[in-house]
C-alpha cells in the first residue's frame, strides 16, 4: 500500500487489508513515495478513524518505498495517479510495472480514480477515505 507520506491513506489501507486476510499467508505493509515521515506513527486522524472501526494501526511506522519492494511484494497498490507515476518510475521491468495498481481500480476498474488525500481536510475526509479503502480491500482480500 503506497501513498505520498505513509501517514494517512496507506497506513489505513494496510490496517484494513491486514484485518481481512490470513496473516500467516499474506504480508501487508505500507510505504510512502516521500521519506518525510520515516519512522513516525500514522497521522492521529488515521489512528482515530481506524480505532473507531475496530483496528489498531499505532504499531505502524512510516517507511519510504524503494525499488527493492518490487522484489519483495507481488502486488503494489497505490493511492493515486501521482504515486503510480512515482512508483513505476522505479521499476526496472515490465513485470515490475505490472505489479502496480491504483487501489480504487478495485471499485472503479479502468477509471483511474484517486483516493483523495485527507491530510489537509477535516475528520470527514478520513472517514470517507476509510470507507473507500475498506470497500477496495474487501475485493482484494476476496481475490487473495
Amino acid at each position: 500500500m503506497v501513498c505520498l507520506g505513509n501517514i494517512c491513506r496507506s497506513p489505513l489501507a494496510e490496517g484494513i487489508l491486514r484485518s481481512k486476510v490470513d496473516r500467516s499467508r499474506v504480508t501487508v505493509e505500507s510505504a510512502g513515495t516521500g521519506g518525510w515521515h520515516v519512522g513516525e506513527q500514522p497521522d492521529p486522524r488515521s489512528i482515530e478513524v481506524a480505532k473507531k472501526n475496530g483496528l489498531d494501526i499505532t504499531y505502524q511506522r512510516g517507511k519510504k518505498f524503494s525499488a527493492y519492494d518490487f522484489e519483495t511484494y507481488d502486488h503494489i497498490f497505490v493511492m493515486d495517479n501521482s504515486n503510480y507515476r512515482d512508483v513505476v518510475a522505479l521499476a526496472k521491468t515490465d513485470d515490475e510495472i505490472a505489479k502496480v495498481t491504483l487501489i480504487l481500480d478495485e471499485i472503479f476498474p479502468g477509471d483511474n480514480v484517486d483516493v483523495p488525500d485527507p491530510y489537509y481536510g477535516g475528520h470527514n475526509g478520513f472517514e470517507n477515505v476509510f470507507k473507500m479503502l475498506d470497500e477496495a480491500c474487501e475485493k482484494i482480500a476476496a481475490r487473495l
